[in-house]
């Protein structure tokens, strides 16, 4: 039986996201930081995520990684040089330390953030009311997490509108890269604007904050096996981090 079929709690869900999201913020070095993965990818699959399609998303840091990681070269004396052009050191062994250092760490916060797709945005707005949160500040984060998608969808479409039209975004130097980026950068921005308005406009038809308080029918409640996962969630992050 996998675990979504036992109904875990979304809050609960979100304590170990919450858990796993800190200990690959606070460790630095690279062992720590592929157990931490490691852990995390077992926890996701126990919860039966998609992580082929996380794993896709990963491919959109490469571009990142390899900024992320000349600039700490060219920026940092410390390491030794691995790529020297001239007198200026494009790649050094901390360098490339700290990119894999940040990919990792960005694996581990996407990877722990798909456990929360394995609940509705329907409970994790009624656990935040539930934790005392204000329900505009639940609702506000939930419309946050539903845009993410829609931004990344627009991007896709714009990038795939260019391709279209005979641009080869992989074979043009950087420079010019970058500029069609910039391009790109404000009608995107403005569709995301312009669809935030049509929503806020619909919120308001529909009488939302008309009444100071707010019930509702979905009641969540927690089980022994809730308590123990967050009980084991919170003791080992404390053990991990008194450890490290």
């Amino acid at each position: 039986m996998r675990i979504e079929e036992i109904r875990i709690d979304p809050r609960t869900k979100l304590i170990i996201v919450l858990c796993l999201s800190t200990l690959g913020i606070v460790f630095k070095d690279i062992i720590s930081l592929v157990k931490i993965l490691l852990t995390t990818i077992f926890i996701s699959i126990c919860f039966h995520v998609d992580l082929m399609g996380s794993i896709k998303k990963l491919k959109s840091l490469l571009y990142i990684l390899i900024v992320i990681t000349l600039a700490q070269s060219i920026f940092s004396s410390d390491g030794n040089p691995l790529v020297t052009i001239g007198k200026v050191t494009f790649l050094t062994t901390e360098g490339l330390y700290k990119g894999l250092e940040f990919i990792f760490r960005m694996m581990i916060i996407i990877f722990s953030a798909t456990i929360l797709t394995t609940s509705s945005s329907r409970e994790i707005v009624q656990g935040f009311v539930q934790w005392g949160l204000p329900y505009e500040m639940a609702f506000m984060v939930a419309i946050g997490i539903r845009f993410l998608p829609i931004l990344t969808e627009e991007i896709k479409d714009s990038l795939i509108a260019i391709q279209l039209r005979g641009i080869e975004l992989d074979k043009i130097p950087i420079k010019k890269r970058i500029h069609v980026y910039s391009y790109l950068f404000t009608p995107i921005v403005l569709g995301t604007i312009s669809k935030a308005e049509r929503l806020s406009i619909a919120i308001e038809m529909r009488g939302f904050r008309a009444y100071d308080s707010r019930t509702s029918y979905m009641v969540l409640k927690m089980s022994i096996l809730d308590y123990i996962i967050i009980f084991m969630s919170i003791v080992t992050t404390i053990i991990f981090y008194i450890v490290y």
